[in-house]
């Protein structure tokens, strides 16, 4: 009698060999829509581009911010890391103490709308949950 311990491959460890986190994890993801809003301060933006180039369907970045005018500051930013502006204060407390509790909150670009110099962008929040 062999005491060697046999291990055999299943369909299961060959995939995830295969794979990367990201890969297996995915399909187990979901985007949870929780509330639409806007984002505020585009018209104070340094650098107006990401906003110029903002896209319908886009995903985009929340951040909390340490900021001295609003302790329930979310700053909202694109694909790229530039910032496009913050969730308004009237509808950040909630989605400010979820992502303060460790929530990974994200957003995605709605209508577009240009009136003159100023930009309307509308975003849904989404809560993505594993």
């Amino acid at each position: 009698m062999s005491t060697d311990i046999t291990i055999k491959k299943t369909e299961l460890i060959d995939a995830i060999e295969e794979k990367s986190i990201g890969e297996i994890i995915k399909p187990l993801v979901t985007e949870i829509h929780l509330f639409d809003t806007h984002i505020a301060g585009t018209t104070y933006l340094k650098d107006k581009a990401p906003i110029d180039e903002a896209a319908t369907g886009d995903k985009v970045t929340l951040r909390r911010e340490d900021n001295k005018y609003d302790e329930k500051a979310i700053l909202v930013l694109d694909s790229q890391g530039r910032k496009m502006g913050y969730i308004p204060e009237k509808d950040n407390l909630i989605f400010s103490r979820l992502m303060d509790a460790g929530k990974l909150l994200i957003g995605k670009v709605g209508t577009i709308e240009h009136h003159g110099s100023f930009t309307k962008i509308s975003i849904g929040i989404y809560l993505v949950d594993y």
